[in-house]
């Protein structure tokens, strides 16, 4: 159904005349009385009874203006749902409980009156995929992973340098350490079942292991958060590596250590995605605000690969 049409009729009806329709919608009287024309050869009915004073809705054309007035409400939402700035601005933060989950929440507190949608992608593929056919606005990735480099039409820019630290149970021989070199974790099982292969994550973790000579474990199902912790607090053979800014509570009888890497401490490089044609007000409003606490990245004593992108 044409919605100019239906809006014309909902014009003409309210107005009465035909005449005054045209002037409020700016086409010409001649336009108002092709589209009612075209509505009723699509309905099969007469909406109008012309008189000499204007034009009189029919019985026909009472039944269905209640029902053309909620069509341009439902289109006007419709609209307003894609609508830059009507909408929520939608951001990937990959998982919920992850320094970008952190960054968001701040967002929203500095800025509560942006609506926002926030969505967890997996994989880096998905997350470009997904901002360029525009299902998001923002995500964010660690960039650009070896022989991976973002397409021409993709924008980042590096927000976040997160602090790596080492997770162990109460018997581990380093729990008790205040700070642990990395050169000193040689030799030790460092267990990360959620390190997925061609992930940026796992990109990352391989060039630390190549670099200092870490042993890191991908190996068994990934059960998630809370079954790490338990494992990690029974096993003291076992330690992991967890990102500074990662929320995460566990029972007080698991006695769990986070203690700080140095010489140097491995940092997890956070970036912004997204499109360069976005045209969403509230992605300027987001930039201003990351980068304003943004507190410097590739500082002296700090480690990330090769590949990363500067800021």
């Amino acid at each position: 159904m044409d919605l100019d049409a239906v809006r014309t009729f909902v014009a003409a009806a309210d107005a009465g005349r035909f005449q005054e329709a045209a002037a409020e919608l700016a086409i010409t009287q001649q336009a108002v009385s092709k589209r009612v024309a075209a509505l009723e050869r699509d309905l099969g009915v007469r909406l109008f009874t012309r008189t000499a004073r204007g034009a009189r809705l029919s019985i026909d054309g009472q039944a269905f203006l209640p029902h053309a007035r909620e069509l341009l409400r439902v289109a006007e939402r419709a609209e307003a749902s894609v609508r830059p700035g009507r909408r929520p601005l939608r951001v990937d933060v990959i998982a919920s409980r992850g320094a970008a989950s952190g960054l968001m929440r701040a967002f929203h507190r500095a800025h509560p009156e942006i609506e926002l949608d926030v969505v967890w992608l997996f994989d880096i593929e998905k997350a470009v995929t997904a901002i360029r056919s525009g299902a998001v606005d923002a995500s964010f990735r660690a960039v650009a992973a070896p022989g991976r480099p973002l397409p021409e039409d993709i924008a980042s820019v590096r927000v976040l340098d997160e602090p790596l630290q080492l997770l162990t149970g109460p018997g581990h021989v380093l729990a008790g350490a205040r700070s642990v070199p990395l050169a000193r974790l040689a030799g030790h099982r460092i267990w990360m079942p959620g390190v997925v292969p061609g992930t940026e994550w796992a990109a990352y973790y391989d060039d630390l292991v190549a670099e200092f000579g870490l042993t890191i474990e991908a190996t068994g199902p990934n059960f998630g958060s809370d079954a790490l912790l338990d494992t990690v607090a029974d096993t003291p053979a076992l330690a992991t590596f967890m990102g500074g800014r990662t929320r995460l509570v566990w029972p007080a009888g698991h006695d769990l250590r986070r203690i700080p890497v140095t010489d140097p401490t491995p940092v997890y490089p956070h970036s912004l995605l997204w499109h360069r044609d976005n045209p969403h007000p509230a992605l300027d409003v987001l930039r201003a605000h990351l980068a304003a606490a943004s507190a410097g990245h590739d500082s002296a004593g700090t480690w990330t690969p090769g590949w990363v992108t500067p800021r």
